[in-house]
Parts: C-alpha cells; structure tokens; sequence
C-alpha cells in the first residue's frame, strides 16, 4: 500500500513495485517521513539502511565492471548496478569507482583503483569490512588478491573483484553505519554486550 501511493523513491524514481530490486549504493528516500537511506553492508554481511543527509542523498557511487566501444564507436562504462554511462573520462578504467549524480545519471567524479585508497568489501567472508589497500598481488590467469587494513589495525586479504573503493585513505566519499567497518571477534562482541547490559542495568 505504501509504495502504491507513490511514497517510496529508489535512486530519485517513485517505484510502486513492492518487489522492486534495491541493491548495494541504492539511496531510498521516503520523503513524507523525511528519511532518506543508503543501502549497504555491515561487517557481518548483511544490508543495513543507512541514515544519510540531503547532501549526500543526491549521489551514488558505482563500480566499473566493464568498459567499452560501441558499433558506433562511442565508449561507455557498465557499473555493478546496471547504469550504462556514455563518454567518461578517459582515465576512469575497469574496478574503479565513480560518482554518480542521482538526478542527472552522469558521472561527477571518479576513484581510481591504486594503493593508500580505501575500500569496502562486498562479497565473501569479508562482506562489509571496510579498509586501506596496502597492497595487489597478481596472479595472471587467476584472481588478483587485495591486501586491506582496517582502522583497529586488522589486515585483510579479498579476491579484486570484491573490492569496491569508497574513498582515499582516510576520507570517504560517503559515510559509514556505526563500527566503520572494523570486524569484531566474537570475544569483542562478547565484551560489547556485557558492557551495554552492565549500564542498562545500572
């Protein structure tokens, strides 16, 4: 009923279908509730709805998985959500990430795929975690692997095709659920939840 009546906005577009496909980076707006979310993983590997700004709803980020030339030689980029985006910057190559402007479709800027960038991991055991690449080793005719660190100082290792960089270093282009993206062991989690009752309690 609720998105019938034209209530719910996936990346700027009413949809009225309640089986509607959102996926990684969609931004969900209800703008009758004044909520706006964007859709992404937390360090256990499941969707969470993220509370964004104004500011940053008018944007998404898309990940370069194909780049090509047309019949008619015009090139293009596809990105991981299915856009096909014509003449982008030259520069911009496969596994990197650019901007999106929501309204327009067009690219606003891009992130290149290099050491010292920081990255978000969206698919296998890592789904969610967030870190700094220290380092790519690569396998001709196999898969490249990704060396991330974390801000608790954990380091990671993740197949390329499951890195999606989100910003440089320390600064991302869009903001993080509570965590940001550390990974806690179940011990971490253990001491997390004796520490909330202890105060509750109190």
């Amino acid at each position: 009923m609720i998105c019938m009546q034209k209530l719910v906005k996936v990346d700027g577009k009413v949809r009225t279908d309640a089986n509607f496909p959102a996926g990684f980076m969609d931004v969900i707006e209800i703008p009758k509730a004044g909520d706006q979310f964007r859709l992404i993983f937390d360090t256990k590997g499941r969707y969470v709805l993220h509370k964004i700004t104004d500011e940053e709803k008018k944007y998404k980020l898309g990940r370069v998985k194909r780049q090509e030339m047309s019949s008619k030689k015009v090139p293009y980029v596809v990105t991981h959500d299915g856009r096909t985006i014509r003449y982008p910057d030259p520069s911009v190559k496969v596994h990197d990430t650019v901007k999106i402007d929501i309204e327009t479709g067009k690219i606003i800027d891009f992130i290149k795929f290099e050491v010292g960038k920081s990255a978000m991991i969206t698919k296998g055991r890592n789904t969610g975690r967030v870190g700094v690449i220290l380092h790519v080793e690569k396998h001709p005719g196999s898969f490249d692997v990704i060396t991330l660190r974390d801000v608790s100082g954990a380091s990671f290792s993740t197949r390329q095709d499951n890195v999606f960089i989100i910003g440089s270093g320390d600064e991302h282009a869009i903001s993080l659920p509570k965590g940001q993206g550390v990974k806690l062991s179940i011990l971490d989690e253990r001491d997390l939840v004796t520490k909330k009752k202890s105060a509750s309690s109190v």
